[in-house]
């Protein structure tokens, strides 16, 4: 199955593109990255009550859909590696790229695990559904002794706020890196996680990903 899937992958990668699923992957985990980002720093706002555990419990279904998503995504790369392009040329900037990479992954688990046990710690203890449907099961948090389970909420808001600025900085410089590729480099980074679009002014150079024309056969003149 994996070699197929490969093979289909590769029409997009030979020509430095991620493939429609890696794209929808990318852009979907984006727009609620953002959305979540919002959500938290709103949340912190509501006065005490039924509405701020309503906006809680919003902020935890979307967090482990992301962390869902997040593993589904890993997932795929695993099976289907991303193309070779502008990105990966040698360097210390490919390398801080690829850091930055792992950076992310590492913060769509922590954050939501941070975010499930501070919701798991709670008194009383409130259900957790993902993606308002599916039940998802407490830590067990509400078994601990109260001085273990402040101990458990306290550790894990550090992990989560120290996750969520990270992010905070992380989501701006990655879009500004993106964008100085784009219009500064002139390079083929971020036209690669795009959708396929006809030949445009879109993009200050050209569709860098697109395969050279071949050349005219020479023609000798005679005489």
């Amino acid at each position: 199955m994996i070699e197929p899937l490969r093979k289909w992958a590769d029409r997009y990668r030979s020509r430095g593109k991620y493939t429609p699923v890696g794209t929808s992957f990318h852009w979907i985990m984006a727009a609620m990255v953002v959305v979540q980002l919002v959500s938290g720093w709103t949340m912190q706002r509501e006065l005490v009550g039924e509405d701020k555990i309503a906006a809680y419990g919003f902020h935890s279904q979307l967090g482990l859909a992301i962390l869902l998503l997040g593993a589904l995504r890993l997932l795929w790369r695993l099976m289907v590696p991303g193309p070779i392009n502008d990105a990966d040329a040698p360097g210390v900037a490919s390398t801080v790229a690829h850091i930055i990479h792992f950076i992310f992954y590492g913060l769509f688990v922590l954050l939501p695990l941070s975010g499930w046990a501070l919701w798991s710690a709670l008194q009383p203890s409130q259900p957790l559904y993902l993606a308002g449907l599916v039940p998802v099961p407490l830590m067990p948090f509400q078994d601990f002794s109260p001085e273990l389970s402040e101990w458990a909420m306290r550790t894990a808001l550090n992990v989560h706020v120290f996750c969520v600025v990270v992010l905070s900085l992380l989501v701006p410089a990655h879009a500004l890196a993106a964008i100085k590729h784009h219009f500064w480099d002139r390079d083929d980074v971020l036209e690669g996680m795009l959708p396929e679009v006809p030949d445009t002014e879109w993009h200050p150079g050209g569709p860098r990903y697109s395969p050279p024309a071949p050349a005219p056969p020479h023609r000798s003149t005679g005489g």
